[in-house]
């Protein structure tokens, strides 16, 4: 149980989707305009990579390793994360239509968010089982939401400070994402040695 909790952990923050992997920075610099809106993209995503990964474990256990189909791995992936994304933009536009207006192109964008499909391959590689897995991406998934709602957070302040003409808009987006990441990376610089 406890190696659980730690693996939840190091996979919201110490190896962060977004700010130590890298993966799903068109939503993180298009959607963090504003929280409420970067809050909405948090859940959906969150929702779609959690669902998508239990999917897509079941899929690359039962099918594609049963039937040496690994070489179809991705486009299967992309299938079932094609679905989950689906069925997530019909239920916000039924809830929440206004969610579903503000969001706008980015919810149907999840589907070839790299984070989304990078979480599901990263479980592939680390051979883990269907709770771990589960576990692992949810964490995944909430290290992301967080992510976007912290720099959403601190957009909005930059929207109202002073910031030199050179640098305002996505140039001090770009500096204050890249020392978020700074930030977060020295989780894994932490010895206990």
């Amino acid at each position: 149980m406890k190696e659980l909790a730690l693996m939840m952990v190091g996979a919201a923050l110490v190896n962060n989707v977004i700010l130590a992997r890298f993966l799903g920075l068109c939503s993180f610099m298009g959607v963090t305009t504003r929280i409420d809106t970067a809050a909405g993209m948090g859940m959906a995503t969150t929702f779609v990579i959690t669902v998508s990964s239990m999917a897509d474990w079941a899929v690359q256990h039962y099918l594609l390793d049963a039937y040496g189909l690994g070489f179809l791995r991705t486009v299967t992936f992309i299938l079932v994360i094609a679905s989950a994304v689906q069925f997530t933009e019909m239920t916000i536009r039924k809830v929440s239509p206004s969610l579903f207006q503000m969001l706008g192109i980015y919810l149907p964008l999840i589907t070839t968010n790299c984070a989304v499909l990078g979480v599901a391959l990263l479980l592939v590689e680390g051979k883990l089982s269907f709770l771990a897995s589960t576990l692992f991406a949810f964490a995944s998934a909430a290290g992301y939401s967080l992510v976007m709602i912290i720099f959403a957070g601190l957009r909005e302040r930059l929207a109202l400070a002073q910031v030199p003409r050179l640098f305002a808009g996505p140039p001090i987006g770009f500096i204050v994402a890249s020392l978020l990441a700074m930030a977060f990376m020295g989780f894994s610089g932490i010895s206990t040695g």
